[in-house]
């Protein structure tokens, strides 16, 4: 038998919770409206607009509201005012352990401004990534697109229907959040050239990636004023396999030390040359970029670029927001510091 003390319908009159019950168990400003006494409109006020009824009235409304377990649906809501209160967050690759730190910077600072993020993924597909842009501009406020594989063009026609912001992307007349990539490869040459490497090679990121060509303009700059060797191996797959796949072209270049696209591709290199016999680093140096959980697990330690990837998240949001308020901060939008963190991976080049 059930005890009728603990059912929290019995305080709501019979009528609106039949009506609830027949529209599934959802309440509307209607049925608040009916158990507070007000009429609908000064529901929609006193929820949506704090501080427009008395606060007797607003107790009372809020009060019915929370007896009726009602939410505000941001769809909803976006009728009258064409904002649904929701962010888009696109990337390329949901299982990159990069996206992990971005998603939680974006996620805190949009539940601090009342907003929702909605995430999709491309898997490394520009038509998917493209179709599922298309569609969730349609239900955001804003997108942001992070790693993305998108041409210039298609990123500017995006951006002229909805406030867009880049990360690790460089596109005129879009907002960008971008790391200082000249400084991190400038750590890394000067580290690897210190110890005694002459003969470099780079294992690039997939074709669309404009972070990984910007990565080997710097690297090629560096290497040429410093008169070192530098070989661009690739477009690799950003993952484990791919830099797996990368072990037999690095040994026949003949580099002794390799800088990849990401710590992915680095962690696979790893794995593939100990398993040849190769010893990491006497007889091969590895590098990468991005600092991601797993990079200082792996045997030995990976040498990287630790890039502030949560704060990319959070700048994200923020520049959408200013987007969409048409607000303009400067402070906010200089390149985020990188940092090089040596471990065991690199070491005195071979004799």
């Amino acid at each position: 038998m059930t005890d009728e003390h603990t059912d929290p319908g019995d305080a709501i009159p019979a009528e609106i919770a039949g009506r609830i019950r027949r529209r599934g168990g959802t309440a509307t400003i209607y049925d608040i409206a009916d158990l507070a006494g007000v009429n609908p409109s000064t529901v929609s006020r006193a929820l949506g607009k704090p501080g427009r009824v008395s606060q007797p009235t607003e107790a009372r409304i809020r009060a019915a509201a929370d007896q009726l377990d009602f939410h505000v649906n941001p769809m909803a809501r976006a009728l009258p005012t064409g904002r649904s209160h929701t962010l888009g967050l696109m990337v390329a690759d949901i299982t990159n352990p990069v996206i992990f730190d971005i998603v939680r910077g974006a996620e805190q600072a949009a539940t601090a401004e009342g907003y929702i993020l909605v995430i999709a993924e491309s898997q490394e597909s520009g038509a998917t990534e493209d179709e599922a842009a298309t569609r969730l501009l349609l239900s955001v406020d804003g997108l942001i697109l992070a790693t993305t594989r998108l041409p210039d063009e298609r990123i500017a026609a995006l951006a002229r229907r909805k406030p867009v912001v880049l990360i690790n992307r460089l596109v005129a007349g879009v907002g960008g959040v971008l790391p200082d990539v000249e400084s991190g490869v400038h750590e890394l040459i000067t580290h690897l050239a210190d110890q005694g490497h002459r003969s470099l090679a780079y294992l690039s990121g997939p074709t669309t990636s404009w972070i990984s060509k910007r990565r080997w303009r710097a690297m090629a700059a560096l290497a040429e004023a410093r008169g070192i060797a530098l070989v661009e191996i690739g477009p690799l797959a950003p993952t484990i396999d791919g830099g797996r796949d990368a072990l037999h072209r690095v040994r026949v270049s003949r580099a002794t030390a390799v800088i990849a696209f990401n710590d992915l591709m680095a962690i696979g290199l790893i794995q593939a040359a100990t398993a040849a016999g190769l010893a990491i680093p006497d007889e091969l140096s590895i590098a990468g970029f991005d600092d991601i959980f797993g990079s200082e697990l792996i045997v030995p330690a990976l040498t990287t670029v630790r890039a502030q990837l949560e704060l990319a998240g959070q700048r994200a949001v923020n520049r959408l927001l200013q987007a969409l308020a048409n607000t303009h901060d400067d402070s906010d939008h200089h390149p985020l510091a990188t940092t090089l963190v040596v471990r065991g991976s690199t070491g005195p080049a071979p004799a």
